[in-house]
C-alpha cells in the first residue's frame, strides 16, 4: 500500500466533525485498535471545503488521543497522507495523520444556533 503525502495547505479550511473516538478493531469484542508502539489509535471526522466546493468529510486516524478537540473546532492537521486500499470488491482512499490539533484561538461553532 502506499502512502501519498497531502497538502493540507490546499484543502482549505479544515474543521472537526466528529470528536476524536478510539478506533475500533473487532466490533464483537470492542477491542480498541493499537499501532505497534501500543499507542491508542483514535479517528477524527473532519470536513473540507476547498475553493467554494462541496464540503467532503474525511475520517483521519492518529496514534494517541488528539487533545482539546471540539466538534466543530478549526484543527491544523500535520503529516497527513492518503493510502488506495482494496479488499475484494471494496476498495477506497483511507487517511492517516502525526496529528490533528485545534488551532489556537478558533473557537468551535455553536451547536443547534437559532435565531
Amino acid at each position: 500500500m502506499q502512502s501519498i503525502p497531502v497538502d493540507t495547505a490546499r484543502l482549505g479550511v479544515l474543521r472537526c466533525a466528529i470528536a476524536p473516538e478510539a478506533k475500533i478493531s473487532n466490533s464483537e469484542t470492542q477491542e480498541v485498535k493499537k499501532d505497534r508502539d501500543g499507542n491508542t489509535i483514535y479517528t477524527v471526522a473532519v470536513t473540507v471545503r476547498q475553493d467554494r466546493r462541496r464540503i467532503s468529510v474525511i475520517e483521519i486516524a492518529v496514534a494517541g488521543e488528539p487533545k482539546g478537540i471540539e466538534e466543530g473546532q478549526i484543527v491544523k492537521v500535520t503529516g497527513l497522507v492518503a493510502f488506495a486500499w482494496s479488499m475484494g470488491d471494496r476498495h477506497g482512499i483511507s487517511f492517516r495523520a502525526d496529528a490533528v490539533t485545534p488551532v489556537p484561538g478558533a473557537a468551535a461553532q455553536v451547536k443547534g444556533g437559532g435565531a
